[in-house]
């Protein structure tokens, strides 16, 4: 195989979770331009729609499931119906994810639990509903969205950073479990990213982000078209010696001390 042709997903199938918009939407994006054939879920209807409308509107030609994650019949179901409708899963994006802010102190039981189980949870049902029909083909690529919190803490994110920490470890073993049969799991760790999510933090001269400049060597947000070469360098077979690697695409905020003041 030629050095470009590496990293060619013609004809594979993928199925991004969550990718009606935001980061999930970029990397299917990513993908679909790459040569994948797209899947995703939501579980809302509204922004599932919304989703597939987006991707219309981009040239993509991608189908859309309802399905929640966190319901592993729901999950066995989304699965088989996109190997009916397209094929066996060659790449799984496990990209779904929440994050609730609130004082560790503060913060009910069940909220926790919550973000646990869409974060983590979640990830483990849609992994093990597409692992069979990878091993059977004879490999696979696995992609988690683990974030920068399953390096650091921070306050008011317990939970996510232990969801997160959880699903770098998940990833880890996955690859552990699974290389030998030809399949690679990775994770991707964004650090800030500039999203709709985001936008009020974003406002020149609000405190964040300030701080977040400041913290970052490259001294900027990131965006999601950051995030769409390693989506594909990990979806592809250029990474196929890669295996159980979390690849943070953070401006370099893990290396970085940060400015003496």
């Amino acid at each position: 195989m030629t050095y470009p042709n590496a990293f060619s997903l013609e004809g594979k199938v993928a199925l991004v979770t969550g990718a009606s918009y935001g980061i999930g939407f970029a990397l299917a994006s990513a993908l679909a331009e790459a040569g994948a054939i797209i899947a995703f879920n939501d579980v809302n209807e509204e922004f599932l729609a919304k989703g597939v409308a987006a991707n219309k509107e981009a040239g993509i030609d991608a189908r859309g499931y309802i399905a929640d994650v966190t319901d592993e019949a729901a999950v066995q179901k989304l699965v088989a119906d996109v190997e009916k409708d397209l094929g066996t899963i060659d790449i799984l994006v496990n990209n779904a994810g929440i994050i609730k802010r609130v004082p560790m102190h503060e913060m009910d039981v069940k909220d926790f639990r919550q973000v646990i189980d869409i974060d983590l949870t979640a990830p483990f049902i849609v992994a093990k509903a597409v692992i069979p029909g990878m091993m059977k083909k004879g490999g696979g690529k696995i992609i988690n969205i683990c974030s920068m919190m399953s390096e650091l803490g921070r306050e008011t994110v317990s939970a996510y950073a232990a969801a997160k920490g959880g699903l770098k470890m998940l990833t880890r073993n996955i690859a552990s479990e699974y290389g030998a049969f030809n399949i690679q799991c990775n994770g991707i760790g964004p650090g800030y990213v500039e999203t709709p999510q985001t936008a009020p933090l974003r406002v020149p001269g609000h405190p964040f982000d300030s701080f977040i400049r400041a913290k970052t060597p490259a001294g900027r947000w990131g965006t999601t078209d950051d995030l769409k070469g390693p989506a594909v360098f990990l979806a592809s077979s250029a990474s196929d010696f890669v295996n159980g690697h979390i690849l943070y695409v953070d401006g370099g905020i893990l290396a970085y001390i940060g400015k003496q003041p």
